[in-house]
């Protein structure tokens, strides 16, 4: 994907088949990512939070072919968003290196807390990573969603409806989390 310099600032509000979502951008690239809420004002709301969002809603050619990719994840469709630019300025150089380990998994594809800390350079720190996903500005980019607690537990996630969004974006990427179905009765015949 091509970046041109000619990336404004701005933000946008989509309705996706899931629910409104929110982007917000600088001239260096997405600084901000909502989950879906039920309606617009509550996602506007929630970007316009942020310092660094701008009131402009001109989309350059970058923002508008991740408004559809975002789209097309929420309809169910298998996307890499690993070419889009991302803003993280003022992110320390642990949360870069988690971010950028969390940013190389694939759909579908899970890790623990353990393991991607491990990845990023960072053995031996899964609640520090935990805490670092937990304040990831721009979740479905950087995949948080795809981390999970060790055992095979869901842990956490920041957005809203927790661990239950969590549970069901994994679910739309064909990851089942929890228990595993109960066996199947046999007949004694």
């Amino acid at each position: 994907m091509e970046t041109t310099t000619s990336i404004t600032a701005g933000h946008a509000v989509l309705e996706t088949v899931i629910g409104f979502m929110g982007i917000a951008w600088s001239e260096k690239g997405l600084i901000r990512l909502c989950l879906p809420e039920r309606n617009r004002e509550a996602v506007e709301r929630r970007l316009m939070r942020h310092a660094g969002v701008s009131a402009s809603t001109a989309q350059p050619p970058w923002v508008v072919e991740l408004v559809a990719s975002i789209k097309a994840y929420a309809a169910g469709e298998d996307v890499d968003f690993t070419g889009f630019p991302v803003d993280l300025d003022g992110v320390d150089d642990f949360r870069l290196a988690i971010y950028d380990a969390a940013r190389k998994l694939g759909y579908g594809e899970t890790t623990t807390y353990g393991e991607l800390a491990k990845r990023a350079g960072h053995a031996g720190l899964p609640r520090e990573t935990g805490a670092a996903l937990g304040a990831n500005p721009v979740p479905l980019v950087i995949p948080c969603h795809r981390i999970m607690a060790a055992g095979g537990k869901i842990g956490g996630f920041s957005a809203p409806g927790g661990s239950v969004t969590k549970e069901k974006m994994l679910a739309m990427e064909g990851v089942r989390v929890g228990p595993p179905p109960p066996a199947q009765v046999s007949f004694g015949f």
